[in-house]
């Protein structure tokens, strides 16, 4: 029996030879008016939730991502908090959400006091995989006028969230018609995947509502931040009116008709992003080209993958994606210890959710490609300045 091929020294020479150490991950960039935009806020005195960056920012936002509405909130959760709370998620329900991602999906679904149920993703996109979705819903979903309830738990499945691994579209059109036959709203978790597109229409738009997410590590930022995204109109007005205390509007009286959030974007968070997405298309261009250095680079290495955008895709390769063949899963600590005391920062993916103490006990179906590629995926730098801003213009 041969020995398995070590790629652990072939993977820190090209990253070494592409970066110049130490290099973070991914690390914000401000080369436009962030500066100006911000001494605007400080020099007027609107810095609060309250001021003209929130309204510009959100009709930025709905401009570029081609959605109806925008409602800009403090960070990528709580957006996803609300989006929960707008599609109906109630105490004691069930929420489908993959167990790949970041503990702020199940997080947000235990905030609404329900319970995450985790499904297996598929390698092809990192996203939840339809054809397991499907086949486990026919084995375990009951359809009624009432709506889908888990026949093991007895509880209603109130909706699905799939997440955008890494900025790599998962595959809408499977989804929104498995979610369709068992009616069941769809919510995109798009926190990752600002500038990424699902034939032609940016992720965030297909389902009933999305959140993004600014985030000092996403591919721009407002410091922290995230936004809803929603085409329906009602579901806007009621997002904007939850995250802002649920407060009745009126000239002095403070009334507030239900339970609401202190979930709203500040002013001087805004006026950043205002000037993060006047760049973003250059940030866009410049990751893209160090995309395509990686997978020229990673061609010749035996045994790694560079994870390319999915079919009928266009990603912002947020972070950027390497795979370790099956059976070379030992070799993943190991690159990740040389290159990180190399000055790289890599890292692995999330741990599973199923595999956290605090979610071990929710429902869920097979989870074998989600263990598979926690043990084998390694994330490696993707800032936009890796490229010269000279190299991104058109």
């Amino acid at each position: 029996m041969t020995n398995p091929i070590d790629p652990t020294d072939s993977v820190v020479g090209i990253l070494m030879g592409l970066s110049s150490p130490p290099t973070s991950l991914h690390e914000p960039e401000f080369a436009g008016n962030e500066w100006k935009y911000t001494r605007d806020c400080l020099d007027t005195g609107w810095v609060s939730s309250v001021g003209s960056y929130v309204d510009r920012f959100e009709e930025m936002l709905a401009d570029y991502t081609g959605a109806k509405h925008a409602i800009a909130t403090i960070n990528g959760t709580a957006s996803l908090h609300i989006c929960l709370l707008l599609a109906g998620v109630m105490p004691d329900e069930e929420v489908l959400m993959p167990a790949f991602t970041f503990v702020a999906t199940a997080n947000a679904v235990s905030y609404c006091h329900a319970y995450p149920h985790f499904v297996d993703c598929e390698e092809t996109t990192l996203g939840l995989d339809p054809d397991k979705l499907s086949t486990y819903l026919e084995e375990i979903a009951e359809v009624s006028h009432n709506g889908c309830f888990n026949k093991k738990t007895g509880r209603r499945i109130a909706a699905v969230i799939c997440m955008h691994a890494f900025g790599h579209p998962a595959k809408l059109d499977e989804l929104l018609s498995i979610c369709e036959r068992f009616k069941l709203p769809l919510i995109e978790d798009a926190a990752e995947s600002l500038g990424s597109k699902y034939k032609g229409k940016h992720t965030g738009t297909l389902g009933l509502v999305s959140d993004l997410s600014f985030n000092g590590n996403k591919i721009m930022t407002t410091g922290c931040g995230g936004a809803i995204l929603t085409n329906d109109a009602a579901l806007a007005k009621q997002a904007k009116h939850l995250t802002t205390t649920a407060k009745v509007a009126h000239k002095w009286e403070f009334d507030h008709d239900q339970v609401g959030f202190n979930y709203r974007m500040p002013n001087v968070n805004a006026a950043i992003g205002c000037a993060q997405l006047e760049q973003l298309p250059s940030f866009l261009t410049r990751k893209r080209i160090l995309a395509e250095r990686y997978k020229n680079a990673f061609d010749s290495v035996d045994a790694v993958e560079f994870f390319q955008e999915p079919q009928d895709s266009t990603s912002n390769y947020w972070l950027n994606v390497l795979l370790l063949e099956t059976g070379l899963e030992d070799f993943r600590d190991r690159l990740l210890e040389k290159t990180n005391d190399q000055g790289i920062m890599t890292r692995p993916a999330w741990t599973p959710m199923h595999m956290l103490k605090i979610y071990k006990d929710c429902p869920r179906m097979d989870l074998s490609i989600t263990e598979s590629l926690y043990r084998r995926l390694i994330n490696i730098p993707s800032s936009p300045s890796l490229v010269k801003a000279s190299d991104g213009q058109a």
